[in-house]
């Protein structure tokens, strides 16, 4: 027995069944693009084969090499790329699961100058503009899909996932924004599909009746000139007629400017498009994004939204995110927040994927935690992010460890950054090492200051992880009662006036202004407002499901200020700064750049702004300056000869950074 019971459902295909409902969803890592990285990516799909997944799809792979993402990137076309392929079927197989492939042609996302697309028109998100195929070029791309399938079944492959979203090249031929075409390949809506139905057709003629092949359909283009409900719907119906066994949701295109997947984003927030299609097809459907915990998942396959669920990222947080729910260990879960930061984010910066949480994520054969071979006493001061991480590593390899934390409470800067409206998520890391915690048997000692008196004798070893102390920003009259710290307002609930600047534009600068200017309760909690906001029509009346955004009215009226010249957070990460970017001007936030700093008096903050001298009547100026690193007691214990080791923002204070911090801390306490 279980309480998710519709979680762990099996699922009949008719061929095979599925043990339970969970899809672990495409995403890319950059193990897929090299040969000799297929060992270490057989080893990332067979941890999460022995977690329990139901079924699992790789990263896009292309069926030619007009369809990569990049040069060079992951393509299954060649007698020769079949073996590369068979050391992640089997190792997935002997762990007991299941695999499919992802068949996806970047079309004008191709970030290389060999890009073709229906028609000969630009992406916004790559330089180069592709080449509009013609005739006979579609019928061999149709074909590229139906023989990379062919040899995905040669591989050992279960199955193919047909990528058909999220603005790549089928999701072009769908929508008259990107085909422009006259021929029988475009024009009508019929014509624009039929690259689609095509495709799973020929692919079932060449793969087999007892072949997975999971459509993954746009039921959201989200951007202008995408497609109806009516065309979606009438594409679902022959997508199955053609011989697609599940249909997987896609929400958005790539260049949609609604967020999707990050952490501000509700949980399950698109499972009710899913819910749409219920009954205008008899296969199964999988719904997507934001599902992270076992309960939300539950929700949805109870509520009939859906008959799977996907989730991609989570897997990544956790491998064995599967057998902790079916153990009803829910609590044990690493939860993902999804910050993106260490899997798209690096993506994007061709560098491997990994997790901000689970620093193993993609490196399982190299970031190995083998027991101690000798026990060893330890003492980790600070019970932030890096002090959690390396207490619990440290005990996990069975060494003693005695945790210091001079607050009542553990999480660090993590407590401050739970607060901001789109980062509750990050109250989910706390309560996973607070089990840790409790598991690996750290001796937590909360509210007690460590000393270097206490700590000289006793310890092999201190790990210092004592954090930051916010940088004063030197502005003449910082000392003024209108002066508030970013500690002062996100720790201390300081009150603040309806009038604020903040001094800072960086990442702490960004979440003090959501913070000030969003009242609660956050839209990020409600998936009803939440898509009012950024204009997602619930209704489907409109076409690609894009609505004028209605932002909420802010709390206060805010300027976020910046000492160098250019734009305000364009140093944020790429796939979560243009949200943030977004949300402040929604909400009338003026972000200036360039900016010299006179002074703070009674009459508010004295600027000069392009060389010309401006007064900001506020009634509070916030100061996120930065942050020093707090080192005092490392020095003190370095200079009685103790070892010590300095970790996080210790160690590095330029920006608050929890993936470098666990990263980093992981790292140490694997070594020592």
């Amino acid at each position: 027995m279980t309480v998710y019971p519709h979680l762990f459902a099996p699922l009949d295909l008719g061929f095979v069944t599925l043990p339970n409902r969970v899809l672990m969803g495409s995403m890319h890592t950059g193990l897929e693009d090299r040969a000799r990285d297929y060992d270490k990516l057989a080893a990332y799909f067979a941890e999460r084969a022995r977690g329990g997944v139901g079924l699992m799809v790789t990263g896009g792979i292309a069926p030619g090499i007009a369809g990569w993402l990049k040069p060079f990137s992951g393509r299954l076309s060649l007698p020769w790329h079949v073996a590369r392929h068979r050391k992640v079927t089997h190792a997935v197989h002997a762990e007991g699961g299941r695999i499919c492939l992802q068949i996806l042609h970047a079309g004008r996302y191709g970030y290389h100058p060999l890009s073709v697309a229906p028609s000969r028109i630009k992406s916004p998100i790559t330089p180069f503009t592709p080449r509009a195929l013609t005739g006979r070029g579609v019928e061999r791309t149709i074909d590229d899909f139906a023989g990379c399938a062919a040899r995905a079944r040669e591989a050992g492959y279960d199955g193919v996932e047909v990528m058909g979203s999220e603005g790549y090249l089928i999701n072009q031929f769908l929508a008259a924004r990107s085909n422009r075409r006259t021929d029988r390949w475009g024009g009508s809506h019929e014509n624009r599909m039929r690259f689609a139905v095509e495709i799973v057709r020929r692919t079932r003629e060449r793969a087999g009746s007892d072949f997975i092949i999971i459509y993954r359909l746009s039921m959201l283009d989200l951007v202008e000139g995408g497609q109806s409900w009516d065309e979606i719907v009438t594409l679902a119906k022959a997508v199955e007629a053609a011989g697609a066994t599940l249909i997987n949701t896609g929400i958005g295109w790539h260049e949609a400017r609604v967020p999707t997947i990050v952490t501000s984003v509700p949980r399950a927030a698109f499972a009710w498009v899913t819910r749409r299609l219920k009954g205008e097809v008899k296969i199964p459907l999988i719904t997507t994004n934001r599902i992270n915990m076992p309960e939300v998942a539950e929700r949805v396959l109870a509520a009939g939204d859906a008959d799977m669920v996907s989730m991609a990222r989570p897997l990544l947080a956790d491998p064995h995110w599967v057998a902790k729910a079916r153990a009803d260990r829910a609590a044990d879960i690493n939860t993902c927040i999804a910050c993106n930061q260490a899997c798209l984010d690096h993506v994007f910066e061709n560098k491997r994927a990994s997790c901000l949480v689970n620093p193993r994520a993609c490196h399982e054969t190299e970031r190995v935690l083998a027991p101690a071979a000798q026990k060893k006493r330890y003492a980790v001061v600070g019970a932030g992010p890096a002090g959690l991480a390396c207490a619990t590593t440290l005990a996990e390899r069975g060494h003693a460890v005695t945790l210091y934390e001079r607050e009542p409470r553990i999480g660090g800067q993590f407590n401050l950054a739970k607060r901001i409206p789109g980062k509750e998520e990050f109250a989910e890391t706390l309560r996973y090492f607070a089990g840790r915690i409790e598991q690996t048997g750290v001796d937590l000692r909360l509210g007690q200051e460590a000393t270097a008196d206490a700590l000289a004798t006793g310890y092999d070893a201190v790990i210092i992880a004592t954090g930051v102390s916010p940088r004063r920003a030197g502005i003449p009259g910082e000392d003024h009662p209108k002066t508030l710290s970013y500690l002062d307002v996100l720790a201390r609930d300081a009150a603040v006036g309806p009038r604020v600047a903040i001094v800072g534009a960086g990442g702490i600068g960004f979440d003090v202004a959501e913070f000030l200017v969003q009242p609660p309760p956050s839209p990020t909690t409600d998936v009803a407002r939440w898509t009012h906001e950024w204009g997602v029509d619930m209704s489907l009346a409109a076409r690609g499901a894009l609505l004028k955004p209605a932002p909420e009215p802010p709390a206060r009226q805010i300027w976020l200020l910046q000492r160098s010249p250019g734009r305000p957070g364009r140093r944020l990460n790429k796939t979560t700064g243009w949200v943030h970017r977004a949300t402040l001007k929604a909400k009338g936030v003026q972000m200036l750049g360039g900016v010299q700093y006179r002074r703070i008096d009674d009459a508010g903050l004295h600027v000069v702004i392009d060389g010309a001298a401006r007064l900001l009547e506020v009634d509070h100026v916030v100061v996120c300056a930065g942050q020093e690193p707090q080192r005092a007691l490392a020095d003190a214990l370095a200079a009685r000869g103790v070892a010590v080791h300095r970790i996080g923002g210790a160690d590095v204070a330029i920006e608050l950074d929890a993936k470098r911090a666990i990263a980093q801390a992981t790292a140490l306490a694997a070594t020592l």
